[in-house]
């Protein structure tokens, strides 16, 4: 629609053209002036990134990525007898309470939820949890028994992703629900396929104290790795910008490098998908930033600048 589009049915200039709907005028209905694209504004509102700074935020991705190759790892020690449960347990209990240290060292000074929620509290939620998945780990080591391994696999896979998609990368803690039920689901179903999780010499052994160990393992990590983690790094992320991009680039090396121990292909894979993610999709966001062409005008709709929340009491 250009200026003057009224197809000669416009009158002389003794009648004024107005943007009016509610006043009968002697003009088509399509009809509009040479002022119309004085109006025109082009990107309004657009934000330039820096590439630097889009590295760092593509960084959380990365190491989100990094986490759930860990935890891969970390099953694939366990069911290949490379490690023992119990070591894996004892670690991660290290792990936790080098963390929560950490955590409480970086708090800020007049934090109300820090002085609300004292560390007796904290140690009765973990005891709490601890004592439901052992009481519940050979319950939890049965559930995929009836199902096949590929079904299970292909299980896992889908909610490592559905983690991935669904985590909230703009403010880590608390994480989101949905990312967090299906990394648990994942480890649960992870867990089923550990040895001596489904049949004995003597048939399926619902007591076995190794098999329920494996679960209860699996799912302390799981909390450890995609609960707890996360609210750690986003303390760091607050408190010290400087830490949180080395802590990323840390746990992408360990991750390659973890995956790298038993299969060397998947982290040739891994190392490009990380490399892809951090390095070359800000490239790319930035390259597109050229082309981005967003007009507005007079022909948008009209938006409501006032406060209505008035109207809603």
């Amino acid at each position: 629609m250009g200026a003057d589009s009224g197809s000669g049915a416009a009158p002389g200039p003794a009648v004024p053209w107005r943007k009016v709907l509610w006043e009968r005028q002697p003009f088509p209905d399509n009809y509009v002036d040479r002022r119309f694209l004085e109006e025109l504004r082009r990107n309004e509102g657009l934000r330039q990134y820096r590439y630097w700074a889009v590295v760092q935020e593509a960084g959380l991705v990365a190491q989100q990525i990094s986490c759930v190759a860990l935890f891969l790892t970390l099953w694939l020690y366990m069911e290949q007898g490379l490690l023992s449960p119990s070591t894996l347990l004892w670690t991660g209990l290290l792990c936790a309470l080098l963390g929560y240290g950490l955590y409480q060292a970086l708090a800020p000074r007049g934090d109300s939820d820090n002085h609300h929620r004292t560390r007796w509290s904290d140690l009765q939620s973990a005891s709490i949890f601890l004592s439901f998945t052992f009481g519940f780990s050979p319950i939890l080591r049965t559930l995929t028994e009836s199902i096949c391994t590929d079904t299970v696999y292909a299980m896992t896979a889908l909610m490592l992703l559905a983690h991935l998609v669904a985590f909230p990368y703009a403010q880590l803690s608390p994480p989101g629900s949905l990312s967090l039920n299906a990394a648990l689901f994942a480890s649960v179903c992870l867990a089923s396929r550990l040895p001596g999780d489904l049949h004995t010499s003597g048939g399926l052994d619902s007591s076995s104290s190794p098999s329920s160990l494996h679960t209860f393992t699996m799912l302390c990590w799981a909390l450890l790795v995609f609960a707890l983690w996360p609210c750690l790094l986003q303390r760091l992320r607050d408190r010290a910008p400087w830490v949180f991009g080395c802590v990323c680039a840390l746990v992408g090396v360990c991750g390659v490098g973890g995956l790298g121990s038993l299969w060397p292909g998947g982290a040739v894979l891994l190392a490009a998908l990380l490399g892809t993610v951090t390095l070359l999709c800000p490239l790319l966001l930035i390259r597109l930033q050229s082309d981005k062409d967003n007009i507005q005008g007079p022909w948008d709709e009209a938006e409501i600048r006032e406060d209505l929340t008035r109207f809603l009491h």
